[in-house]
């Protein structure tokens, strides 16, 4: 019988194929951190068979053809392909856009419930794509068969995540997550993403800031990855491109020094553009440093225009984060 393995990143699906850790690895990275959630109809019909889902949105959009027609799996339903397999394991790493797409996975097998014996978690406490190929053959990580249980608050944290306050999401620091362990940081990583009732900035931009406040620094200096010094891991390459984008080029701007832009592929296909982008010399302007500071506030100064979750944020409707108090602030 077929051993699958569903995972967030591709590079890393590869590496566990040949690793031989599984007959079928597949990668699922739909980002879930950045811009609107999914519709009703979309969740419905992602991990549905293929019938006329658009690029992008069914679950195998993201695994090389030739790797899907190989195995037989195109155009298959999740729950379709869970029947006819032996087993099937999550490897979903800590950070907040992985633990969101186990979320939605377990909400969706909570519709059937034949499929909650074939699947069980893989406790990960680092990103599968941060392990080298030769390392995944002995991580081994803690394997937990699902039960009801973790599907009833996988569902739960899920609708929570889409609704339109973020009230739900943050009771969830009052819950016992301990069922699926790495839930509470998501929990939190995210909340701290809200703008900060001080500053305005969710901490990932705020990171960004502290790493330009010495000057003369280069843009994908603030960018995370391997051992760089920017460790949030909420967002990914394109998404920080953005934020900084958005510290940069705005009515009043945190940052000085981005010579080239938007961040966008049109600036990464022009060779000459992207150099431009990567010489920049970045520093924080006077609002810049009042802001880090505390004395400023962002969003009173510039437009907001972005998605957490299931909430459109703007200046009318602007949901702040309390870090002290570890408590939300409600728009005017």
């Amino acid at each position: 019988m077929t051993r699958l393995i569903v995972t967030t990143d591709s590079s890393a699906a590869g590496a566990i194929q040949r690793a031989g850790l599984a007959d079928l690895v597949l990668a699922i990275e739909r980002r879930l951190v950045w811009g609107p959630p999914p519709t009703q109809t979309e969740c419905q019909a992602f991990f549905s068979p293929r019938v006329a889902q658009p690029n992008g949105l069914h679950w195998l959009d993201d695994t090389p053809v030739w790797r899907l027609e190989r195995s037989g799996v195109k155009g298959r339903g999740l729950i379709d392909l869970l029947s006819e397999c032996g087993s099937a394991e999550l490897w979903m790493g800590p950070e907040p856009n992985a633990q969101l797409l186990l979320l939605w996975l377990l909400d969706h097998c909570g519709i059937e419930e034949a499929a909650l014996s074939k699947l069980a978690i893989r406790h990960l406490d680092l990103a599968v794509g941060d392990v080298a190929p030769t390392q995944l053959a002995k991580l081994n990580p803690p394997i937990v068969k699902l039960t009801k249980d973790h599907l009833e608050l996988a569902g739960r944290a899920w609708r929570a995540y889409r609704a339109p306050t973020p009230q739900a999401w943050f009771d969830f620091l009052e819950t016992d997550l301990r069922l699926l362990p790495q839930l509470e940081r998501c929990v939190v990583d995210l909340l701290e993403e809200l703008p900060n009732v001080t500053s305005g900035l969710g901490t990932t931009e705020t990171r960004i800031l502290e790493l330009i406040a010495p000057g003369e620094v280069q843009p994908f200096d603030v960018f995370p990855g391997y051992q760089k010094p920017n460790e949030r891991r909420v967002f990914d390459y394109w998404e920080v491109g953005a934020l900084l984008d958005g510290l940069a080029r705005c009515e009043r701007a945190a940052v000085a020094g981005l010579d080239e832009g938007p961040f966008s592929l049109e600036m990464h296909d022009d060779s000459s553009r992207l150099q431009r982008y990567k010489q920049s010399r970045l520093s924080l302007t006077a609002f810049g440093k009042a802001v880090l500071g505390g004395d400023e506030n962002f969003c009173r100064h510039n437009r907001i225009d972005r998605w957490w979750g299931g909430i459109h944020l703007t200046n009318d409707r602007l949901w702040q984060w309390d870090p002290e108090a570890l408590s939300l602030i409600a728009p005017d």
